[in-house]
């Protein structure tokens, strides 16, 4: 920070290019008005302590696993009551997987349906611990939706997640028309889910008809504008250097993290589905999401960018009754009712 004058406060100094960028002065974010009352009650959480937590060993990596485990899994009950949604095991070519299916599905929907690709950072949320978003898609969206328990350390390390989402995919696009199947997922299934077409396209693979991205860890090597414009103003992420960095080097296992497959950004993305992309202002990939959206643009794809006021990573996850949830999932299923057959 510049020097300031006895009279003067660092709001008074204003911005200062510095030998190593823009040094701006400290200041306070307000909890904004803009949003519902769900939305500002997380804005104005404190931020939770898992966020700067980097395990040392494999014990302590399954330690924490479980117990974010053990919470998220209690939630399912609840919110598969509140939503008309019921799930069941089911496997694809061997990769493990969950069925989830609305208790009324639409006839358009009907044939149709949503591979799903959870998130958390490629080490969270094993077996039923994924499934939250799979039933909010099947709940605002009313689509059938398979969502994929892909292996995760210490189990398997890269790239055995995107290797059972391609199998899953490819055993479901046997059976199923592709031009009546979608693929999404957020955070690293948001990743996952662009990785998965970029191995379609090699592998001469059916390619889906659409896909949405939310928020994807589309670049790993921490590259990108929001990583410092956002750090600490994202409430979820939180810092570059947090847990999530910790659990995708313990996922990646020494691989390069600008590998397409890691990092899909890099990747070619000429050919890809029409794609929607979710984020929010405060997002730490904010830039993660809006470099993919301007890629996909340049390849000539149809591409649909929604960025949500205040919103820190992912938040349109975490309660199902606030109106910015119905709202994303809401744009997500209609994006995929345009573009998948009936």
């Amino acid at each position: 920070m510049s020097n300031l004058g006895a009279d003067a406060s660092p709001r008074d100094s204003g911005p200062v290019v510095g030998p190593n960028g823009l040094e701006v002065p400290a200041r306070t974010l307000p909890t904004p008005s803009t949003v519902s009352v769900q939305m500002q009650k997380m804005i104005a959480a404190p931020l939770r302590p898992s966020w700067r937590q980097r395990p040392r060993n494999v014990e302590e990596w399954k330690s924490f696993v479980d117990a974010a485990a053990a919470v998220a899994v209690a939630r399912i009950p609840g919110l598969c009551e509140r939503l008309g949604v019921r799930f069941e095991p089911m496997t694809l070519d061997g990769v493990r997987g969950f069925r989830v299916t609305p208790n009324t599905v639409t006839t358009e929907n009907r044939d149709r349906c949503l591979l799903h690709l959870h998130g958390g950072c490629y080490v969270l949320n094993p077996g039923e611990a994924g499934l939250s978003e799979a039933i909010l898609m099947a709940g605002f969206g009313r689509f059938t939706v398979i969502s994929i328990d892909y292996r995760m350390p210490p189990e398997a390390y890269f790239p055995c997640a995107l290797d059972d989402a391609a199998t899953a995919w490819k055993a479901l696009s046997r059976t199923t028309d592709p031009r009546k199947l979608g693929v999404f997922g957020t955070s690293a299934g948001g990743a996952l889910t662009l990785s998965l077409v970029l191995r379609a396209k090699r592998d001469g693979l059916p390619i889906p008809a659409a896909i949405a991205s939310g928020t994807p860890m589309s670049d790993v090597t921490k590259t990108g504008d929001t990583f410092h414009t956002n750090e600490f103003v994202d409430g979820v992420l939180v810092s570059r250097e947090g847990f999530c960095d910790a659990a995708t080097l313990f996922y990646a296992n020494g691989h390069d993290l600008a590998d397409p497959w890691l990092s899909p950004v890099y990747g070619d993305l000429s050919g890809f589905p029409p794609t929607i992309l979710t984020t929010g202002t405060r997002d730490l990939l904010l830039s993660n999401t809006v470099r993919v959206h301007r890629k996909l643009r340049q390849a000539g794809v149809e591409a649909s960018l929604h960025v949500y006021e205040a919103q820190s990573h992912a938040q349109y996850l975490f309660d199902e009754t606030a109106p910015e949830t119905a709202e994303a999932f809401g744009e997500i299923a209609s994006f995929f009712d345009r573009h998948l057959a009936g």
